[in-house]
């Protein structure tokens, strides 16, 4: 066949690939649609039902004129083209997507358009356009086949039940099957056999009419230019006359004749009777998109289409619903045209074939749209999986966003720029249309000549200042176009010389408007001009969003590799993008944003792609992008780091229009009118309303001498060129294969495949998903492993330190959505739309039924294993996951089921205990079978093993991502007050009270009642008393000091008091506050009541229960050691040397200044560096300390804080006696500060000790920057002389010079002190 390759050999610039006709077989008769009886076998399977004994196809419910029957491919032209080779299989499916439909001369028959779309394994597209129609039937077979059935369903409804209903609705997901298997009209199928209007048919007295397909596959989306094509082809059928040439003519004219239009030009071809014109936007213009966003913005409302639009951005999982696939499609390809540069990199299927409907379980990110039938709401719908879901109800312009989701950046201003382009082509900028009447099951009503307009456009239609007839005139004159009957009237009475005044008035009128508007365009024309310049200024106010969003991506851009094989090979260790520094770098109001955006694949794919085109050539998108983002820069210099969040707005709206104006106004290009074919006269004779056969010898080969196929010979070499060049490369096979891979990495699946839906297709597509949820884990928990671990995972080579919190509440969050779909994989029984929740909720009630069991009969008794003090003080708390549960039903705040599953994870987490507990919850199989499909990701035995082995990875981590995210909520914490035991008195008489602070805020002070006393024996039966209280109050946070203090009644008032120990009964965490020191009058320092620094404790038997290295400890508080040995009477044990002081006061200092430089979430608590172990005023205290002459004999202990208060005392003496007046001005200010500190100091209504007002003066003087500035004064007292040695590093001037040097370099700092440090201290 010599014609076919030359046919092939212009096949890329054609504008039409493929002419098709789809409709009903004649020979095989009805059939059943077996995609129906598929669906009936999956449905069997997934309920446990024996498949094989499922109905196979034939519904005896439903009426026969409303049921699905098989639709075939009845003709294609050419057979084959070699690069888009023909999927048979989908085309039937897409072409007609409920298969068949029938109907008689009393129901509606008018024509549909739609469109749908192929997406190929390598994310090409192919672009199908349908024209449907209903053609007459007139086999007697299948007249009588259809007669049978209905002798056949009445005489099933006589037996039956009469109120049975067709719909098998459950808790499960059958209703999702039955609402879309519901009848088409109002009326219940049940009443059909009764009721003549429902549908029934009798071939004696009705016509039988069939749908058929007329369908142009295309590779771009020129979609107005196909429904005018097809449009005109089915109105040539239906005419009264025979069109001028033969059918034939005009389709191998759109085959073969027609070239795609080249960039930036406009092209003109011809239909049957009127010229049709399309255009192609130019190399540095937005990609083609011919769907009207006017429609989708009507649909849905400004506001809703940008909510939508994010939910795309973040890559969630979307769902079209409308009754018209042509409003699916508009939508569909109406958000994914507005994601420029970036591209949807995931399942795209915008009309949802019926056979499919297995497939929105599919646990991955999808765009898909689904067809509603007349009377079922959106009540009626449940859905495999929801938390994730944003779901859009296009005819009723409202929609489902999943919970808390960020905002797009400048929304408000975004959406006024886009209402302000709207209205400026005059619609209405209220955010969606009036709601539509629905007049029949399928879409509006539209005539042939007659395109369906949305409310805003019918307006401008019936306004005459437009140059349009008001809608009115306009339908009445189509109508006597349109009409045969009316037509024919008309040529009678003109030949017999009577004049249809009205009617040739109205022509005139249409004539002269064609003529009056601009470049003498019709007003469909002007129709389509409008619409083409308003689409591209709506994408243009995106396209800028993302052009000030981005402006700098390309300076974080990590390019690392030094070849394309070498980057590909290791693609999935490489850090492409530096995403911190970029975050670092952006607005605030952004954030929310940008953190979950730049996580997603689309972002991933358009970095990668920037990266590739160092080597290859760059991505039509993304040279678009880069373009633009370079013209910006010439325009407006602005240096990256001072990035505002004020809005710009779109500049080029003018000029974009004005281009598109321009090219239609001067047509570059017109092609071949349709002519006469070398082919037999007199086959495909006219007949009108049936569509002829056509004969295939002339429509399977194109011409051979044609014009521009050298513009396919030099594509053509082009190509073969970079074949030589690979096979040059010499790859071998699995290299070239694992270089696909490697390109296409983390490409899921784009489409599921519509030819071949057997079973076992079934199984490997959700083998797929299986697969690919693991390699998702895989990747989340290493990516929060490494981000988390910080410093340590730096020193290892991982790449940047820092993690913000936003950055980590992102990767949790994904981490959230990740088990939501999992756990909605295969799902078969949910309550609510949480899947996850619900399985808990259903293991929740098991676990209750099996413990009332089990408290009836006894339980043995365990021995326990020997514990600490303190874990004898503090038992673990049990580890559970109902009690967890428990906590997050108490929670107030969290109102939905999808919120209450996200903070279980979050507190399973925090608490290290996430895998422990979903394998527990998985260790009911029955349930989970209950629950599951087979062929469920939690039914993979293996792959579910591996899945909780990498969720136990992240037990290496310490997350507070519930504590820090629910902050309002009650928590109760237990204190326990542990005494040392050794010395006699570990009772008081006294009435104890602690106030406990954490980051974000304290409990207030609350005394403990006496009668908590506990006791405890230890398995050596020696007793333990401590006191323990629960008390409740809003959330803390991380715990940061306990102040503990008594009122020192009774007799036994002295305490001595081990430490304090608290936790929270939610988290499980357990926080040590040592003490080590006496609280009473006369006895240590004094105090009644101290401040003591927490840390966190580690879970006993962590080490043995696998969950091993954690991130490095937190500041301890001062130990019990350490103050006895600065503060005892003969000062056992080692003294730290002179050295040793001062390398231990530069450590301090260091330390306060590095906590400085970190991000401000990063910080941590400042409180543990001034005043714990190894602070500022531990260290300050061991160089006071260092040849104090503190022990005298008989006497009783002299305190650092004596030797501070007698220097005030001398000074303010000396001031009295006039000594100090004689001194520098400034000196006598630093003495009065000092002098006014001390006195408020001890002025304080509280109790607290020497040692407590040592720390007080310290830490605010460190605060108001006068540490330095006291030095010298202490220095210079006489008092000195008498308190210290000769050796004491005080009296050494050199070593106090560098201590003030040390400490001044805390002045460039602000440090607040937290409350419980400074309360009650008026300075």
């Amino acid at each position: 066949m010599s014609g076919s390759s030359a046919a092939s050999g212009a096949a890329p610039c054609r504008f039409a690939h493929y002419f098709v006709i789809c409709g009903i077989d004649t020979e095989t008769g009805l059939e059943p649609d077996e995609l129906a009886a598929l669906y009936q076998w999956l449905e069997a399977d997934r309920q446990g039902r024996d498949p094989d004994t499922a109905a196979t196809g034939e519904n005896f419910e439903q009426s026969p004129l409303k049921r699905t029957f098989k639709s075939k491919v009845l003709a294609r032209y050419p057979e084959n083209v070699e690069w888009n080779p023909f999927d048979q299989d989908a085309v039937n499916m897409l072409c007609m997507p409920k298969g068949l439909s029938f109907r008689t001369q009393v129901d509606q028959r008018d024509p549909q358009f739609h469109s749908f779309i192929i997406t190929k394994e390598d994310g090409s597209r192919t672009y199908g356009f349908v024209h449907t129609f209903y053609e007459e039937v007139t086999s007697p077979q299948i007249c009588s086949a259809m007669q049978t059935l209905y002798q056949m369903h009445n005489a099933e409804h006589a037996s039956a039940n009469p109120t049975s209903s067709s719909s098998s609705s459950s808790s499960s997901m059958d209703s999702l099957a039955s609402s879309l298997d519901e009848v088409d009209s109002p009326t219940s199928s049940s009443s059909s056999s009764t009721c003549r209007a429902a549908g029934g048919y009798d071939s004696s007295r009705d016509t039988l009419y069939v749908s058929k397909a007329l369908c142009l596959i295309t590779p771009m989306p020129f979609m107005h230019a196909c429904r005018r094509f097809l449009s005109q082809l089915h109105r040539a059928v239906t005419a009264a006359t025979a069109p001028p040439l033969p059918l034939e003519s005009y389709v191998h004219n759109i085959l073969y004749e027609v070239p795609l239009p080249a960039p930036g030009r406009s092209l003109k071809f011809h239909g049957v009777y009127e010229p049709i014109v399309c255009q192609r936007p130019g190399l540095g213009e937005l990609p083609l998109a011919d769907f009207p966003l006017a429609e989708a913005f009507s649909l849905l409302g400004v506001e809703n289409l940008v909510q939508v639009f994010t939910c795309t951005l973040l890559e969630m999982q979307i769902l079209l619903y409308s009754q018209d696939y042509q409003r699916l499609m508009t939508v569909a390809e109406g958000i994914t045209t507005l994601l420029f540069p970036f591209q949807w990199q995931h399942v795209y299927v915008p009309i949802l074939p019926a056979s499919l409907l297995h497939f929105l379980d599919a646990p991955v990110p999808y765009l898909m749209g689904l067809q509603s039938k007349e009377g079922t709401d959106r009540s009626k719908l449940e859905l495999p999986q929801e938390a994730n879901l944003c779901f859009v109800d296009i005819d009723n312009h409202y929609i489902e966003l999943p919970e808390d989701f960020p905002h797009f950046p400048n929304k408000t201003e975004f959406i006024q720029e886009l209402n302000e382009v709207l209205l400026s082509f005059g619609m209405s900028a209220k955010t969606g249309a009036p709601p539509q009447t629905r007049s029949s099951p399928s879409s509006t009503p539209s005539t042939p000549g007659r395109e369906r307009k949305t409310a805003a456009l019918l307006q401008l239609e019936d306004d005459g200042r437009n140059g349009n007839l008001a809608g009115e005139e306009l339908a009445v004159l189509e109508l006597l176009q349109g009409n045969a009957t009316l037509e024919r009237l008309q040529a009678l009475t003109k030949r017999t010389g009577v004049t249809v005044a009205r009617v040739d008035a109205l022509r005139a009128g249409v004539k002269a408007q064609g003529t009056d508007g601009q470049g003498g365009r019709t007003p469909a024309e002007e129709e389509e001009l409008r619409n083409a310049k308003l689409n591209v200024q709506l994408r243009e106010v995106f396209a800028s969003r993302f052009t000030t969003m981005f402006a700098d991506y390309e300076a974080f851009v990590i390019q690392s590799a030094p070849d394309l094989e070498s980057w590909l090979t290791n693609r999935e260790q490489m850090h492409n993008f530096d995403k911190a520094s970029f975050l670092s770098d952006q607005p605030e109001p952004y954030l929310p944003f940008l953190s979950h955006f730049i996580e997603t694949q689309m972002f991933a794919t358009f970095i990668d792609n920037k990266i590739m085109s160092q080597w290859e050539e760059k991505e039509p998108l993304l040279r678009v992008f880069d373009t633009r983002i370079d013209k910006a820069r010439l325009y407006n210099v602005r240096a990256p780091s001072l990035r505002s969040s004020s809005y710009q707005r779109c500049s080029i709206l003018k000029e974009s229009a004005h281009t598109i104006e321009q090219r239609l106004n001067k047509i570059d290009h017109t092609a071949i009118h349709p002519h006469l074919l070398d082919m037999k006269i007199g086959q495909g004779k006219y007949e009108q309303g049936f569509f002829p056969k056509l004969q295939a010898d002339v429509l399977n080969t194109g011409p051979t001498n044609n014009k521009w196929s050298h513009r396919t010979m030099t594509t053509q070499r082009r190509k073969d060129r970079h074949r030589q060049q690979t096979e040059h490369l010499n790859l071998d096979n699995d290299l070239k294969e694992y270089m696909q891979e490697a390109r296409g990495l983390g490409k899921n699946l784009r489409q599921p495949k519509l030819s071949d839906l057997s079973p076992a297709v079934i199984a490997q597509t959700n083998w797929k998903f299986v697969e690919g949820l693991l390699k998702e884990c895989r990747m989340k928990t290493k990516r929060m492993l490494v981000e988390k671990m910080g410093r340590e995972a730096v020193e290892l080579g991982h790449g940047e330190a820092n993690i913000t919190g936003l950055e980590e509440n992102t990767l949790i969050a994904s981490l959230c959505d990740l088990l939501e779909r999992i756990w909605s994989h295969g799902l078969q029984v949910k309550q609510g739309k949480s899947a996850l929740w619900s399985h808990l909720v259903h293991y929740q009630a098991r676990e209750e039924k099996l413990e009332q069991q089990q408290a009836e009969s006894p339980v043995p008794h365990v021995p326990e294993r020997r514990k600490s003090d303190c874990s004898i003080a503090l038992p673990a708390p049990r580890v559970s996951l109902i009690q967890d549960m428990r906590h997050i039903k108490n929670m107030s705040e969290i109102k939905t089921d999808v919120g209450r599953a996200r903070a279980w994870i979050r507190l399973s987490l925090e608490k290290k205990v996430l895998s422990q507990h979903l394998k527990q919850l998985l260790s009911r199989q029955a349930l989970t079978k209950k629950l599951y499909k087979r062929y469920a990701f939690l039914r993979c035995e293996e792959e579910k093993e591996q899945f909780l082995f990498h969720l136990l990875s992240l037990n290496a981590v310490d997350y507070f991502c519930f504590t820090s995210v629910f902050t309002t909520i009650m928590i109760p914490y237990r204190v326990v007050i542990i005494p040392i035991k050794k010395l006699s008195n570990a009772m008081t008489t006294s009435n104890p009270w602690v106030c406990v602070s954490g980051e974000l805020g304290d409990s207030g002070i609350m005394q403990i009642p006496k009668n908590v006393l506990e006791m405890t024996f230890d398995s050596a039966f020696r007793s333990h008393t401590h006191i323990s209280a629960v008390f409740k109050c809003q959330n803390l946070g991380k715990l940061t000091t306990v102040q503990l203090g008594h009122d020192n009644a009774g007799l036994l008032a002295k305490w001595l008091v081990d430490c304090v120990m608290v936790r929270n009964e939610i988290t499980g965490h357990t926080y040590k506050f040592p003490c080590g020191r006496w609280l009473g009058k006369g006895v240590d320092d004094g105090s009644l009541e101290r401040v003591l620094i927490g840390e966190l404790v580690l879970p006993s038997g962590e080490e043995d229960s696998g969950r091993g290295c954690r991130t490095p400890p937190l500041q301890r508080s001062p130990s019990q050691v350490r103050r006895i040995s600065i503060t005892s009477l003969s000062g056992r044990g080692p003294k730290p040397t002179s050295a040793q002081i001062q390398e231990a006061i530069g450590e301090a200092v260091n330390v306060i200044i590095k906590h400085f430089h970190k991000p401000e979430k990063e910080r941590g608590n400042l409180t543990v560096l001034l005043c714990g172990e190894n602070s500022l005023v531990a260290a300050l205290e061991q160089f006071f300390h260092h040849g104090f002459k503190s022990a005298r004999l008989f006497q009783k202990t002299v305190f650092v804080w004596d030797f501070v208060e007698k220097a005030v005392a001398y000074m303010e003496s000396a001031d009295q006696m006039g000594d100090l007046r004689e001194t520098a001005e400034p000196l006598g200010m630093t003495c009065q500060s000092l002098c006014r500190y001390v006195n408020a100091i001890n002025s304080t209504p509280r109790n607290i000790g020497k040692d407590g007002k040592f720390q007080l003066l310290v830490c605010l003087g460190a605060r108001d920057r006068l540490l330095p500035q006291w030095l010298p004064l202490l220095v210079e007292c006489p008092v000195i002389l008498r308190m210290y040695e000769d050796t004491a590093l005080l009296r050494d001037r050199a070593t106090v010079n560098s201590l003030i040097a040390v400490l001044e370099t805390l002045h460039d700092f602000s440090i607040t002190l937290e409350a419980s440090l400074v309360k009650g201290i008026d300075l």
